[in-house]
């Protein structure tokens, strides 16, 4: 974690070396859209767009690992009220080792 946090702030570091040193005025075109605004605003922007999409791209399998975890979760109670069913079954006596075996 910590390893991705020191990358995380030196990629912040070097986009934001990048804007700065590029505070340009330009003209943006999208489809029939026109405007003028810095270089700046287009890259944190960019960047910006970039990180939604990455974290939009990683929601279905952070739903599918949660979905999992909790099927999981309800088979590990499954399987000890199980054990405990045995248990109260058996008398609550464990089978101990043969003779002449550790």
């Amino acid at each position: 974690m910590k390893l991705s946090m020191i990358g995380l702030i030196v990629l912040l570091a070097l986009v934001a070396a990048f804007a700065v040193q590029n505070p340009g005025i330009i003209t943006v075109r999208f489809l029939h859209l026109t405007g003028a605004t810095s270089l700046l605003v287009v890259i944190v922007a960019g960047f910006g767009a970039g990180v939604l999409g990455g974290w939009l791209a990683g929601l279905p399998g952070f739903f599918r690992r949660r979905s999992e975890a909790a099927a999981a979760a309800r088979r590990i109670l499954e399987l000890e009220a199980e054990v405990v069913n045995l248990k109260g079954k058996s008398g609550g006596q464990t089978p101990s080792a043969p003779e002449g075996t550790t």
